[in-house]
């Protein structure tokens, strides 16, 4: 082997992940599995994607080994490879919208169209938490909470928010997190709480963040605000 057809082998095996990764809805199937392991029906679900096409863009990302799979019962459920595929998801974004002045436009306009507040950072909301000045509510399905969730965080699916939101303490600030910056559960989850009285507000990071800053996790049963 010369030394060029080392270089051309080597560059084509990294091109393996760009290539994996290079359908948006293969992005958002490697984001919604960086919140916990998921089966083929729930992706295509969370993603608006056929059981079909999502189970096509899986095959993709397992052969380029970012996913792995195991057998849960009846089902497959296919989950991250490890967790270098998380930094890899979470520096691509950070490349992105560092470069890309679109993702600034897009995140803006959607976020002024649904008169949504200014997020609170992580770093303030770890001060807030640590000093029990607000309720922090993770609005993600149960089964991500269990997965991995900030700590203090009670369990409040965005599906069930309507029958949580009178045990919810009204003389306290309401912080809601969900996947991150661009989920919108959480964004949805403060606009219904400020129509209901509450001070309600979102916290733009994500489990991914937090991990990512080398943050504590927690991995416990829901906590919800009924317990």
């Amino acid at each position: 082997m010369t030394a060029r057809q080392f270089k051309d082998s080597i560059y084509e095996q990294l091109a393996r992940i760009g290539r994996a990764l290079s359908a948006p809805r293969r992005l958002e199937l490697i984001d919604l599995l960086c919140e916990g392991p998921r089966t083929v029906d729930a992706l295509a679900t969370l993603s608006s994607l056929s059981i079909a096409n999502a189970s096509q863009h899986l095959r993709a990302l397992h052969r380029a080994r970012l996913v792995e799979t195991a057998k849960k019962g009846l089902f497959v459920e296919y989950r991250v490879a490890d967790e270098n595929v998380r930094k890899y998801l979470h520096v691509t974004r950070e490349l992105a919208e560092s470069r890309l002045t679109e993702i600034r436009e897009i995140t803006a306009n959607f976020l002024k169209a649904r008169d949504a507040l200014e997020p609170i950072s992580g770093e303030e909301l770890v001060r807030r938490v640590r000093s029990d000045e607000v309720t922090l509510i993770d609005v993600r399905p149960s089964e991500e909470y269990q997965a991995g969730h900030i700590p203090g965080a009670l369990s409040v699916p965005l599906a069930d928010l309507g029958a949580f939101i009178a045990t919810l303490p009204k003389k306290r600030e309401i912080v809601a997190y969900c996947r991150g910056r661009y989920c919108v559960m959480a964004v949805d989850a403060a606009l219904r709480l400020r129509e209901a009285g509450y001070r309600a507000h979102r916290m733009e990071y994500g489990v991914m963040d937090w991990r990512a800053r080398g943050w504590r996790l927690e991995r416990t049963p829901a906590r919800s605000a009924r317990s």
